[in-house]
């Protein structure tokens, strides 16, 4: 990840067309005439092999002739040009390229490299970022910019749009301009061979010109850095998405058009959830989404009320509203209600006014409903009457509606009799909408956009350590399975490796043949089920390869015999290798669940929780996350799926342990960040109910995976446990480690013992607590761009360093804090050298502080580690330390 010289990229100060022609239709000749007339503040030049007069501006035979090294190039030239021309663009001086020509992949070099890889090749030395190829270009109205052949001009505004697809870029920009939508930034991504989703998402979250992210995405390729752009966009300003690809069939056409692997939609769907972005289905809907998300604050819940003055209209509000849930008005409410409003009025949610509801009958309602406590929001309907003007009662209640504290949306149903009302309230700022159903589907997006948020901050119960009995042994039956040059672990090894991480598993042996079956019968106690063992078998019951509950040796000689000519008959290629046995588990109240770990190509291990048994692939109620996991991510992993209602228990049915559940899926989160060889894992069924979890039958398949960094095969960087360390502290032993999403407890508890001058000096300002939202925000860091290393003494927590990088991995801001009782015997010291190695180690140029004068134990810490001081404005001091990497070395990903 990157944001390198994107500042030349949509901020240039002069700008170069290579390969403008005679030919007014040609290209070239369009991105010149959108540059003038986009009215760019600096010299742009024209480039051709061969002069002529154009515009009366003079025309360049080459790059060396330009009067001075151009901030952006905008590449128009045949495919086969193009690594050349960049080359002499990084050379001449210039750090951003538009490559606007196709057929990069597709074309050869003399040394047999693509045309692209040849194209990044020349730029890697000169980090100079390319936008493209095979791209419409980018737009930047408030810079004048328009380095594109899009058909015309954007609008100025405050969303940005990027896309992959350049026919959708000129669709979407007439579309836009003939509705008045603005934007700061609309960007096409073409093949995106250097900059990407990733970048585009660091660049916008931080630009302050930038309000919401608008993205069409056919594919990801590089999913951690995605995962890390996105997550750290999301936490600034709503990232609102629309996915081609959801079906099937579609999906391998996006991979087609792109290149790019598609994923599973179920898993893209899990990395958004995860991202704390927004899916939405349609490109409408994507513009919807963020003028909603724009206008409509001071979130509260999902209990919507509805006022209206059309009966029709509320109704059909309600039926639209789908999913969301219609607010119950109390006693009170209603009380309130009936002493403004008529006798016949609708006395219930949606609150029907009557058709004939002059202004202040409007303004009455909406003063009970917005101060009504079980009232999360308002959806405000006026559909025209001739007794009461649109614009009389949207001018009258318009203060009530823009101070209110509870959140707003209207609809000004009709056409030229409520425009002027409508236009009001755009102008104003509140959210309007033309139907109940497109204002129904704004609540709804609402609903979602700020659930994904709340998942970003909800912090899990701290919980001890999970112990792992073998994890080395887990290690070596992977890599003997490999050895051997299996795919499938047998049914006996692939419950060793469940138990080498701690989940419980029903007891199994594994025999040769119809004899040792009956040894282990016995040794087990029955009754017992039989299975097959075969290595061509997957699914075992499906061939008769299964027999239950088998309560003597007669019944099991019997069944192995029966067992053996079935199987035969059915599947005369599979070799039998013999049983196993294992002890029937009688548990009449469980239930049924299938968790698992299944590989996706772009996103990696993904873990699933859903219905189990027999019909597992009938019923497909399933939900997917990725992992890592924490004790709320699983909850929630289990809360989406349907079998959860039935986990509650209901009539004689007791509720299910869910804590069990929870436990396996977080040693199986384990197992996936361990383990990248295991490509898909199975457990069906995991038996759950009171007494808690069982699993009674496993599959896992194994492939060969490539050296990495340790949890490099996943989307979202685990915690990365090698860094836990030991300290002696005057005599006393702490435990250095990187911080967890469930030490919030444990932050929290930290702050609460600091004096509120520790607190001024660590946050510039007074405050009595941290608030939920912020411990959440410290703990639940993104270990790819982020560190805080916590000592532990027990359980309490008694300092911290932390350092947060900026995408390009230049420099990295740093804060310490020190418990009182602490401070002065040189933990400070000491988590200091901890994050300043690690940083080091990751390649960061330089660490970089604020601190307030006043502040000495900072001031002697930075004097004693060599950090370099400055004073700045307001009684701070900067601290800065060059940590050994040169800033030429940095290398965008290209």
């Amino acid at each position: 990840m990157s944001v390198r010289h994107l500042d030349r990229l949509f901020n240039p100060r002069h700008v170069a067309v290579i390969g403008v022609s005679h030919r007014p239709d040609g290209v070239g000749a369009l991105v010149w005439r959108n540059l003038r007339e986009a009215g760019l503040q600096g010299p742009m030049w024209a480039v051709n092999r061969t002069p002529f007069d154009l515009d009366g501006a003079p025309v360049f035979t080459s790059v060396e002739a330009l009067p001075q090294a151009p901030d952006l190039a905008v590449i128009c030239t045949p495919a086969d040009s193009v690594p050349a021309l960049v080359d002499q663009l990084g050379r001449r001086g210039t750090r951003a390229a538009i490559v606007l020509s196709a057929g990069l992949r597709e074309g050869r070099t003399a040394d047999g490299r693509s045309l692209e890889q040849a194209m990044l090749d020349a730029a890697r030395p000169h980090l100079l970022r390319i936008l493209g190829p095979n791209c419409i270009g980018a737009l930047v109205p408030g810079h004048g910019l328009n380095a594109s052949f899009a058909p015309g001009q954007a609008l100025p505004g405050e969303l940005a749009f990027v896309t992959q697809s350049g026919a959708l870029a000129t669709a979407m920009l007439d579309w836009a301009n003939a509705r008045g939508i603005g934007f700061s930034h609309f960007v096409s991504l073409g093949d995106s061979a250097d900059v990407d989703f990733g970048d585009l998402l660091d660049y916008l979250g931080s630009d302050p010109h930038t309000r919401a992210i608008l993205l069409y995405i056919e594919s990801v390729k590089h999913a951690r850095k995605f995962m890390s752009a996105a997550r750290a966009a999301a936490r600034n300003k709503p990232v609102v998405l629309v996915k081609a690809g959801r079906r099937p069939d579609g999906a391998r056409a996006a991979a087609s058009h792109t290149g790019a692997l598609a994923g599973s939609d179920p898993v893209f769907d899990a990395a958004v959830r995860r991202a704390g972005m927004l899916r939405v289905d349609t490109l409408e809907s994507l513009f919807d989404a963020a003028q909603t998300l724009a206008r409509v604050h001071h979130w509260r819940g999902p209990r919507l009320a509805v006022l209206t003055n059309g009966g029709g209209a509320g109704v059909l509000a309600a039926d639209t509203l789908g999913g969301g849930e219609l607010a119950t008005l109390s006693d009170a409410t209603l009380a309130r209600l009936d002493a403004c409003l008529p006798a016949n009025w609708s006395r219930g949610n949606p609150v029907d006014i009557i058709g004939d509801a002059p202004p202040q009958r409007y303004m009455d309602a909406l003063r009970v409903l917005l101060g009504a406590p079980e009232v999360d929001g308002l959806l405000f309907m006026h559909a025209p009457t001739a007794i009461a003007p649109a614009t009389g009662i949207a001018q009258a209640c318009l203060p009530l509606l823009r101070e209110a504290g509870t959140p707003v949306l209207t609809c000004w149903l009709g056409g030229q009799r409520v425009a002027a009302a409508r236009a009001l309230y755009d102008e104003q700022g509140i959210a309007c909408y033309a139907t109940p159903e497109q204002a129904t589907a704004a609540w709804l997006q609402l609903r979602d956009y700020h659930a994904a948020q709340a998942a970003l901050m909800q912090l899990p119960q701290s919980r001890a350590e999970l112990q792992y009995p073998d994890r080395e042994g887990a290690r070596a039956l992977v890599d003997a399975a490999l050895a051997r040059g299996g795919e499938w672990l047998d049914e006996l090894d692939a419950k060793h490796l469940l138990g080498a991480y701690g989940i419980p598993c029903v007891v199994t042996e594994r025999v040769a043949d119809l004899d040792a079956a009956l040894a282990a019968a016995e040794r087990i106690g029955y009754p017992v089920a039989l299975k097959i063992v075969s290595p061509q078998v997957l699914h075992k019951s499906d061939v008769g390869g299964v027999a239950l509950d088998l309560r003597n040796a007669a019944q099991l000689r019997e069944a192995a015999h029966a067992m053996n000519e079935r199987v035969t008959h059915a599947r005369p290629d599979a070799r039998l290798a013999g049983f196993t046995v294992q002890a029937m588990v009688h548990r009449p109240q469980a239930f049924e669940t299938i968790v698992g770990i299944a590989s996706d190509p772009v996103f990696g291990p993904v873990l699933l929780f859903g219905e189990g048994g027999t019909a597992v692939e009938v019923r497909a109620d399933r939900a997917i996350a990725l992992p890592p996991l924490n004790t709320v991510l699983a909850r929630d992993l289990i809360a989406r799926t349907g079998v959860a209602a039935l986990l509650r228990g209901y009539r004689s049915r007791p509720p299910a342990k869910l804590d069990a559940i929870v436990d396996v899926l977080l040693r199986l989160s384990q197992l996936a960040s361990d383990l990248a060889p295991v490509a898909e894992l199975d457990i069906n069924p995991l038996l759950v109910d009171a007494e808690g979890a069982i699993a009674l039958d496993a599959r896992v398949r194994v492939r060969p995976a490539a050296p990495t960094r340790e949890g490099s095969h996943l989307a979202l960087r685990p915690y990365p446990s090698g860094l836990e360390r030991t300290l002696s502290i005057d005599g006393a032993t702490l435990r250095l480690r990187p911080i967890r999403p469930d030490d919030g407890e444990r932050l929290s508890r930290f702050y609460e013992a600091c004096s509120p001058e520790d607190l001024r000096l660590r946050f510039f300002f007074t405050r009595r607590e941290v608030p939920p939202s912020e411990l959440a925000r410290y703990c639940q860091i993104d270990y790819e761009r982020e560190m805080a290393f916590i000592a532990l003494a027990g359980d309490t927590l008694c300092g911290e360093a932390r350092a947060v990088c900026d995408p390009d991995n230049d420099t990295a801001e740093f804060a310490v804090q020190v418990a009182q009782p602490w401070q002065g015997r040189g933990l400070g010291r000491a988590l200091l050298d901890q994050l300043i190695e690690h940083l080091r180690a990751r390649g960061t140029r330089e660490l970089v502080g604020w601190c307030l004068e006043v502040n000495h134990g900072m001031v002697n810490l930075a004097r004693a580690t060599g950090i370099g001081m400055r004073g700045g404005a307001d009684g701070t001091l900067e601290l800065r330390m060059a940590l050994g990497r040169s800033i030429d070395s940095a290398r965008p990903h290209t």
